[in-house]
């Protein structure tokens, strides 16, 4: 994994991370404000990371442990005599507390998990502007210990049934902390808080896409030179938006693999290559593999061991097409931020595997080129608003996620060539339908699921045994959680009928309501 290198013309804002789930989402609400911060484990920042990294500000992350346990997560007290403000949330309230010569207790009664209200203290606090316009604001809490003792110089701001201490601030020394969660959406103004801490803190909001677009451009030509590049093109945002940005840097040093595996959707191989072709003058190799890959399916039926043989041939099969660039030595990917957040627990402990997931990591040490990743300090709304800025058309840059083993993992049980042509022609017709009724956009994701069962119909006169299918669609923020979208009961009918009408080989049509948790978001 290369370093981050982060951009030293903005200010910068770190985040401390003590193992939070829902830490990304402090970066998400303050890149939203052009605002770019990082994420970092609490035991990688050091005084030597500190005194490098610079911060302008400081954010105390929330976390699973108990400041009360020997060796519980801190961070390291040079932070505190940065002269900068810091914010602590949760779990960084009660370490700041703790550390600062407060004091923290087991639950005892005063433990809250989910919705709470706080009321204002006495004094105002510019940390606060705009809350408390009905005298009580909704938070998220999520506490089992909880501050029985604020350090010397804080004040209470905001209470709540269990915490006499949500919110708490020495304002002399810019220290503020809330036992709460502001960066999820169960907050409903905690924008608005991040928004004043900002301000407070100084930051002018210049994290901009068109500002990342030229720095990027400049740091991809710095990085190649006049060196060859490879870049994997699946099609989706990700890899469209590292092609093209990295297309303006280095023009026709730049070779793109498509490898069409037979796993994707209708039209979509031609779309892809007829786009970045022939519409934006790329080199582009589609390799056809089609035969190799469900070849090698036939008769599989495991998730793990379909998506396990996807993403073996996948790195055969690049590496196949790559070895005939000549010079290449530079393989470009679309890595995210958040895999990057991801790849780095914050204790180094084991996380347990809820699927594989299919990507080109294993890549550069298998064919032995350098790694350029001009995507890798964005979160997803921050790539299509760079592909915007690019210029690619709202028809790739707006569309759904799709996985790296495509209709492999929405074909449960065997794969063949008669089920795909089926769920290609469902899937065609069920986003046919979204779009033609203006949900596309409110709308996460959506696709159809094949399932592996046949079921007895009867259209006009004659019986049917035919496949039933699944209809999926669902809302989510980040893809972490997610809840099924609320379709009419008239668009589901609607829907049906067609895809019944339409498509030879289904029957019976489903829509499918579990949320995530506890089901995922693809069936396998």
């Amino acid at each position: 994994m290369t370093e981050i290198v982060s951009p030293t013309d903005h200010d910068r804002l770190l985040i401390i991370d003590f193992g939070s789930q829902v830490t990304q989402l402090i970066a998400r609400r303050l890149r939203e404000l052009n605002v770019f911060c990082e994420i970092h484990p609490f035991n990688s920042v050091d005084d030597a990371f500190l005194a490098e990294f610079k911060p302008k500000a400081v954010i105390l992350s929330g976390g699973p442990s108990s400041v009360i346990d020997d060796g519980s997560p801190r961070p390291p007290s040079k932070v505190f005599e940065l002269d900068v403000p810091i914010l602590g949330i949760c779990y960084g309230q009660q370490v700041m507390m703790e550390v600062l010569g407060g004091k923290v207790e087991r639950g005892h009664g005063t433990a809250e998990f989910g919705r709470a209200y706080v009321t204002p203290g006495a004094e105002k606090l510019a940390l606060l502007e705009g809350w408390f316009e009905d005298d009580r604001e909704q938070v998220w809490m999520s506490h089992g210990d909880h501050v029985s003792r604020i350090a010397p110089g804080f004040e209470v701001f905001g209470t709540s049934p269990n915490a006499p201490f949500a919110i708490t601030a020495d304002t002399s020394r810019n220290f503020y902390a809330v036992q709460f969660h502001p960066e999820v959406h169960h907050t409903p103004n905690g924008a608005k808080l991040y928004e004043n801490f900002v301000k407070l803190a100084g930051f002018e909001g210049d994290w901009t896409m068109r500002a990342y677009r030229e720095e990027a451009v400049a740091a991809i030509r710095e990085q190649v030179g006049d060196k060859k590049v490879i870049c994997g093109l699946s099609g989706g945002v990700d890899s469209s938006v590292a092609a093209a940005l990295l297309h303006e840097a280095i023009g026709d040093q730049l070779t793109c693999v498509f490898v069409d595996h037979g796993l994707l959707r209708k039209n979509e191989a031609q779309e892809v290559v007829t786009m970045f072709r022939d519409h934006m003058n790329l080199h582009v190799i589609h390799a056809d593999e089609v035969e190799l890959f469900l070849g090698e399916l036939d008769g599989q039926s495991d998730p793990e061991t379909k998506r396990k043989i996807i993403g073996r041939l996948f790195i055969d099969v690049f590496q196949k097409y790559a070895n005939e660039i000549e010079g290449a030595e530079f393989l470009a990917q679309g890595t995210l931020y958040p895999d990057v957040i991801e790849s780095v627990s914050f204790s180094g402990g084991p996380s347990v595997t809820i699927k594989s997931h299919h990507n080109v990591g294993g890549l550069p040490e298998k064919m032995g080129l350098k790694l350029v990743e001009p995507l890798r300090e964005l979160f997803k709304d921050e790539v299509r608003a760079l592909g915007r800025e690019l210029g690619l058309p709202d028809s790739f840059i707006g569309r759904h996620p799709f996985p790296g083993p495509g209709l492999a993992i929405r074909c449960p049980g065997e794969i063949t060539r008669e089920k795909l042509e089926i769920l290609r022609e469902a899937d065609a017709v069920y986003i046919d339908q979204i779009r033609k009724h203006g949900l596309y956009d409110e709308i996460w994701q959506a696709f159809v699921a094949i399932l592996p069962v046949r079921t007895v119909g009867v259209m006009g006169d004659g019986r049917t045994y035919d496949f039933a299918c699944a209809l999926r669609a669902v809302t989510s923020v980040d893809g972490m959680t997610a809840d099924y979208y609320p379709f009419s009961h008239e668009f589901l009918g609607e829907t049906a009928t067609r895809i019944i009408n339409e498509v030879p080989g289904i029957n019976r049509v489903t829509y499918d309501i579990t949320s995530k948790p506890p089901g995922t978001i693809e069936w396998e």
